[in-house]
């Protein structure tokens, strides 16, 4: 029978006395828990499901100084990284305190691969966007306000991205770039905006152009382009030159098309005094008055500018109306075969295209002459040197492709037009080696001609196109 009671120790007392090979395996368990300390125990194992070992390590007894150096070269080792997705093991901790050596088991002991201590690095914590899932990936830069719409008077425009626009009239608004300066200049100001932002104007009344208004079409038109006191848009440090400009370059003229109209456009290069320098730009609609200006602006903002031009809306826009512009509406017109932005070669090759008058109003006209002309390219081409033609009839009859310059139009191919009326003439058109390439707005006209003062336009039209190389 088993004997139930603990046994004596030393043989003394009423129970059985231990042997000697029990008293040696109690005080060296005795002796190996009293080496065990706080710093000794180590947290919890992390999950196993997921997570990438080394490959098993059998255990041995080896003698405490090879066990502690041993230890030292496993926590300085860098395993396999955790599984993805998995939160890495706790950080190993190092400790000068000897650990008692195991006995063998028989059986392998997996190890796991031990971290790095300290916090973790940018790299370690960062998203990539694939795996990103619902986490939101750090951003180091700066909050930057996205592009929005803008409406003046009509005109519609996108604001970039990082910049603002600030009202500086009825009639005008400075749209700011992200380079303004944050303490203030003596020769800048946001209601003057150059050179730190683009102007955007747009008149509606014929009172705001005349008087001295500024910008307009004669300004485009002009040698310098400013009908005010000079001053100079330099970035960085703008000033008012005691003695006006040193020099201002050659305006170079251009013509482009936006909103699917016609704009044109004059750069300067103007030096205020040696070394101070800076590049005038300026558009306008002429049918809508309305002006973009970009004096001495930074070319690193030059592809925000074009966005600005790019986005341009119009079609809201009333523009000055006076009594001749209600008259020229009298007769709508309308365009088939020839679309805004259309290529026409210069080898001869024949555009045919033909053009409606319909009388919208409730007038009616004895006699509306039909006039299509191929307005000069922006002083590049100042005349155009092909040939147009109407068909009337069977047969095709020359016209002249360019504006009178003096005189007036021919009526030939008049008619009459009563209201709700309308009549379509086809026309072809061929340019020839001498046109070079450019803007070239075709002008579709009605015209009422006395016979005796000027001609009234009671109708027009204009589709700009592009002129390529062949």
């Amino acid at each position: 029978m088993t004997d139930k009671l603990p046994r004596r120790i030393g043989g003394d007392g009423d129970g059985p006395a231990e042997t000697p090979t029990e008293r040696l395996l109690r005080e060296a368990l005795t002796a190996r828990a009293s080496m065990v300390t706080a710093n000794s125990l180590r947290p919890a194992a992390p999950p196993k499901s997921r997570i990438r070992r080394l490959r098993p390590v059998y255990a041995v007894t080896v003698p405490l100084g090879l066990a502690a150096a041993m230890a030292i070269g496993v926590l300085g080792f860098h395993g396999e990284p955790v599984a993805k997705d998995q939160v890495p093991p706790p950080a190993a901790t190092m400790t000068t305190s000897p650990s008692p050596t195991p006995e063998p088991t028989g059986e392998p002991s997996p190890t796991v691969a031990p971290t790095e201590t300290g916090a973790p690095t940018e790299a370690a914590t960062e998203v990539p966007l694939a795996d990103a899932g619902s986490a939101t990936p750090r951003n180091t830069n700066p909050p930057v306000s996205p592009a929005s719409s803008y409406n003046l008077r009509g005109v519609k425009f996108k604001v970039p991205a990082g910049w603002k626009a600030v009202p500086v009239s009825a009639d005008r608004v400075c749209v700011l770039s992200p380079g303004v300066p944050t303490e203030p200049q003596e020769g800048w100001s946001q209601q003057q905006c150059e050179p730190y932002g683009v102007l955007v104007v747009a008149y509606n009344s014929p009172d705001e152009i005349e008087g001295g208004a500024w910008p307009t079409m004669a300004d485009l038109g002009s040698e310098s382009g400013w009908g005010h006191q000079p001053n100079c848009p330099v970035w960085g440090h703008p000033y008012f030159p005691a003695n006006g400009y040193s020099s201002v370059g050659a305006a170079v003229r251009t013509r482009d098309i936006v909103a699917g109209k016609t704009i044109d456009k004059t750069q300067w290069q103007v030096t205020c005094q040696p070394g101070d320098a800076f590049t005038a730009q300026m558009w306008g609609l002429n049918s809508d008055q309305v002006y973009i200006v970009a004096n001495g602006l930074k070319p690193d903002y030059q592809p925000a500018l074009v966005s600005i031009l790019d986005t341009l809306d119009v079609s809201g826009h009333q523009p000055p109306s006076s009594q001749a512009a209600t008259l020229a509406n009298s007769v709508g017109i309308s365009v088939d075969g020839l679309t805004t932005g259309q290529q026409l070669p210069n080898d001869g090759t024949a555009t045919t295209f033909s053009v409606t008058f319909k009388n919208t109003g409730k007038t009616t006209y004895a006699q509306v002459t039909p006039h299509v002309v191929a307005e000069s390219y922006g002083g590049s081409q100042p005349a155009v040197h092909g040939t147009l033609e109407r068909q009337d009839g069977g047969t095709w009859t020359p016209v002249d492709l360019n504006r009178p310059v003096a005189g007036k139009p021919a009526v030939d191919g008049s008619f009459a037009l009563a209201p709700g009326q309308s009549v379509t003439l086809k026309y072809r058109m061929k340019l020839t080696k001498e046109d070079g390439a450019g803007v070239m707005p075709v002008t579709a006209e009605a015209l009422v001609i006395p016979a005796e003062g000027m001609p009234q336009t009671v109708g027009t039209r204009t589709v700009p196109v592009r002129v390529v190389v062949k």
